[in-house]
């Protein structure tokens, strides 16, 4: 079967493939599991150097998740997979309104339309997030069945996803899922436009011997989970059966809720004996007001039944990063 990732570039994007590729078989639209004989990683932007795991085993291709006839011509089989990651982030929709109704909407329905067009069924996997929750004076603990009221452009277009998702799904055109993830930690590399990208940098700036300036008070609660576990958490929800997902195709991913200061305490107590760069805050008054309508707790027994995962702690979490992006 071929397995198609959108948006396949980015660091979750490669990890999930690797991932994928080390399990060598997922369920095709049959019911049954199959080998993957094709794996296509697609992005706006070329993916940097592949990690050995990937080399000469991916097909990659760049272009715009907008443009209906290329997307057309990388959903070309009946026994395809596609995990749908690419979107323009919190800040980023925030900065160009235009831009991200054009990616996130155009290109979702895009994506949708085509797998609708193989007439197989095939399963779909989008990424939602929690920025669907909010606004400021809601309950601050959500689950499965909050209301969703997005107070950024990023959070109405995932919203809107999951209906689309749960719509094409209830037709009969495909079979989907929504993952509502939590924010992922610890990315590595360069902070991107997410409004989020404080929760990674707060780690990851100060083991690389580097300043980080924080954003938000050290009291802000951010509810997250690690890398690992959000990629072990996509091939779980594609793989488990439609009835046991249900009517609303949305899963909130499980997550730890988490202060700023938090995260610090842990970063001390994992890297002990290592020289960290220092942390300054420097208040950003458009980050805090994004992040002042997402929720601060998260409630998940859905994405428990269906056997999805979480960190013991945030101590394990910038354990995995250090043995992944700098020990190896």
């Amino acid at each position: 079967m071929k397995v198609l990732i959108t948006g396949g570039a980015g660091f979750i994007g490669r990890m999930l493939a690797e991932k994928i590729l080390a399990r060598g078989t997922l369920t095709a639209p049959t019911g049954a599991a199959t080998a993957i004989d094709e794996l296509v990683l697609f992005d706006a932007v070329p993916p940097p150097a592949p990690r050995k795991a990937l080399e000469g085993r991916v097909k990659t291709v760049t272009g715009d998740v907008s443009d209906k006839v290329q997307v057309d011509a990388l959903i070309d089989r009946p026994d395809m997979s596609v995990f749908h990651l690419a979107s323009i982030v919190s800040a980023g929709g925030e900065q160009d309104f235009d831009l991200a109704l054009r990616v996130n909407l155009d290109g979702g329905r895009h994506i949708l339309e085509a797998c609708r067009r193989l007439g197989s069924k095939p399963r779909l996997v989008f990424t939602s997030s929690i920025a669907v929750f909010g606004p400021p004076g809601m309950t601050k603990r959500v689950d499965d069945f909050t209301k969703e009221t997005p107070q950024t452009t990023y959070g109405v277009t995932k919203a809107i996803g999951e209906l689309l998702v749960n719509d094409y799904t209830r037709k009969g055109y495909l079979d989907g899922r929504s993952a509502r993830l939590p924010t992922v930690i610890v990315r590595p590399g360069k902070p991107n436009k997410a409004a989020s990208s404080f929760a990674s940098g707060v780690i990851r700036e100060p083991l690389n011997g580097e300043a980080c300036h924080l954003p938000v008070a050290l009291e802000t609660v951010m509810p997250a989970l690690g890398y690992r576990s959000i990629v072990e958490n996509l091939i779980r929800l594609h793989e488990v059966s439609g009835e046991a997902i249900g009517a609303d195709r949305a899963v909130s991913f499980p997550s730890l809720d988490l202060t700023v200061g938090e995260m610090i305490a842990g970063l001390k107590r994992v890297a002990a004996g290592r020289k960290l760069g220092p942390i300054e805050l420097r208040p950003d008054a458009e980050i805090q007001r994004i992040v002042a309508g997402w929720p601060t707790g998260t409630a998940w027994a859905k994405a428990k039944a269906l056997g999805l995962v979480c960190d013991p702690d945030v101590d394990s979490i910038i354990r995995a990063y250090i043995e992944d992006f700098l020990e190896n």
